[in-house]
């Protein structure tokens, strides 16, 4: 859960009076199609390990406003359309008015039988809340439900863990945004936020428990990311394992030194995530830019060996894009730094849940789907009027972003026409140098191609590949008044350092490209 700012939205409407500043990127184009309103956390599995007619199915769960409970969309053909199958509702505490299941909605399948579970079985956990007479909120019920015939029903199976209070409460005990996965062995764990802690010196923290009965109960709690001192609040876990056979976590760290950063902890087992008063590694670009708030965490078969981590957020701290359009990437397994990919929604961000918590999954064409939140036109504040918007294109992987690279004498710029809308200007001669640290999986002869731009005086930039300067030659024209310098260079296994130094006179550098298809440098 988030700072007492951003959960004030939770509670209605009425208290948009906080919202978050409309930033300059809401005057960006908006990218995607609108599936319907929706306030925030959306979530996306694919059917790989049910019935035969079934298999290949998306099923999307998302956060509306009301206490209508948590809608459930289909779509049968790679999310180009959706339809809406139903509402999953509280049935813990069927007919009481006062209560729904509401919030930070996640649903899988599990791949393995866990307990009396088969495997193929739907899961959807999402937190009950329950109002008092008066309408304010005062409970919480993190509950699991499982569905085994394709998601058209659904039957309560147990209570995770309750909370109490009301976000704005100094007492409060609440409990928040629960991710369920199945372990090697069978046992479920979910992970959770919880404040119920805050006697013990912690504001918020992450925690799991274990079931070795498929979801009916649940073991001890065991804390995971624990901050002492009271003031930072780790909170919005996600889970996501990856081919090497560990876990990667990634979590928001709200009031922290850097309000909402995204970290990353990995685990062999899913269960031991090291020293909890240990905050991780921090997700962060060579320039210092990072993504905040809400981070999701995917891994995909792409971008080389290893595959890439790919981490969306609301937002972006840093440097970084402030309206939380771009995804943050890594092809090392999580070493080394990130870099940024231009979204394919591209989302109005006028308030706070706006991009809260979003889905991505890899298309059999190969195009990602992305699917989140975005604040409406012509009511950007308003939490109630925001919209589900989604997208699919292909990413390029082996793009770097200048404006993510080490800066030295250069500034970052926007600039619409560049590939991530952000550009570096860079100084002329050595004083300017933009530093690359690329991870490449086979030693060899490499590709490197740059795009830029002089700025009233011609020049080119030089390129140094591990110490070694290497002979250029003036780019072509490629488009939009940028160039394209293209140069063959030895690389290492391993990570490589290439750098783009200055010209003769000041440049622009747009993003520098490894091997690949020429055809969609800046594309």
């Amino acid at each position: 859960m988030k700072s007492l700012r951003s959960a004030l939205f939770l509670v209605g409407a009425s208290l948009v009076a906080v919202a978050a500043p409309v930033l300059a990127e809401e005057q960006d184009p908006v990218a995607g199609t609108h599936l319907a309103d929706g306030a925030g956390y959306v979530s996306i599995t694919r059917i790989e390990h049910g019935a035969s007619q079934d298999n290949g199915r998306l099923l999307m769960a998302f956060e509306q406003d009301g206490m209508a409970g948590i809608p459930l969309w289909e779509s049968r053909d790679g999310g180009d359309h959706w339809h809406s199958l139903m509402n999953v509702t509280d049935q813990s505490h069927a007919g009481d008015p006062r209560w729904q299941l509401r919030w930070q909605p996640h649903i899988t399948e599990l791949a393995r039988a866990a307990g009396d579970l088969p495997v193929g079985t739907l899961l959807l956990s999402a937190n009950a809340t329950g109002d008092d007479a008066k309408g304010r909120l005062i409970n919480e019920d993190l509950q699991l439900y499982a569905s085994t015939d394709g998601g058209k029903t659904w039957r309560y199976r147990s209570s995770i863990i309750k909370g109490g209070g009301n976000p704005s409460d100094k007492d409060n005990r609440g409990v928040w945004e629960s991710n369920v996965h199945v372990l090697d062995d069978g046992r479920l764990v979910a992970y959770y936020s919880s404040e119920q802690h805050k006697a013990e010196g912690y504001n918020q923290v992450l925690a799991h428990k274990v079931s070795a009965d498929g979801g009916r109960h649940w073991g001890s709690e065991t804390l995971d990311v624990a901050i002492p001192g009271g003031v930072q609040r780790p909170g919005m876990a996600i889970v996501e394992r990856l081919p090497d056979h560990r876990y990667a976590m990634t979590y928001e760290n709200i009031d922290g030194p850097r309000n909402g950063q995204a970290f990353i902890k990995f685990s062999r087992d899913g269960l031991d995530w090291g020293d909890p008063q240990r905050h991780g590694e921090p997700v962060m670009t060579q320039s210092g830019a990072w993504p905040a708030a809400c981070p999701v965490v995917r891994w995909f078969p792409l971008g080389g060996p290893e595959g890439v981590i790919v981490v969306s957020a609301e937002r972006g701290g840093g440097g970084g894009d402030e309206g939380g359009r771009a995804l943050y990437w890594n092809n090392a397994s999580g070493r080394g730094p990130w870099w940024e990919v231009r979204a394919p929604v591209q989302k109005r961000t006028g308030n706070i849940h706006a991009g809260w918590t979003q889905a991505l999954l890899l298309r059999d064409d190969g195009r990602l789907l992305h699917v989140t939140t975005s604040s409406s036109p012509d009511a950007p504040q308003s939490v109630a009027r925001n919209e589900i918007l989604f997208n699919s294109a292909v990413l390029h992987f082996n793009r770097y972003e200048a404006e993510d690279a080490q800066l030295t004498n250069a500034v970052t710029i926007p600039d619409p026409s560049a590939s991530n809308r952000r550009k570096a200007r860079l100084a002329a001669g050595p004083e300017g140098r933009l530093r690359f640290l690329i991870n490449v999986a086979n030693a060899g002869t490499h590709v490197v191609r740059v795009r830029y731009a002089d700025v009233g005086l011609p020049a080119t930039p030089s390129i140094v590949v591990n110490g070694a300067t290497q002979a250029v030659t003036a780019g072509k024209e490629k488009q939009q008044g940028w160039q394209v310098l293209t140069v063959s260079v030895p690389m290492m296994a391993g990570f490589n350092t290439v750098d783009v130094d200055g010209g003769e006179h000041v440049l622009d550098i747009d993003d520098l490209q490894l091997d690949g298809d020429a055809d969609a440098v800046g594309g």
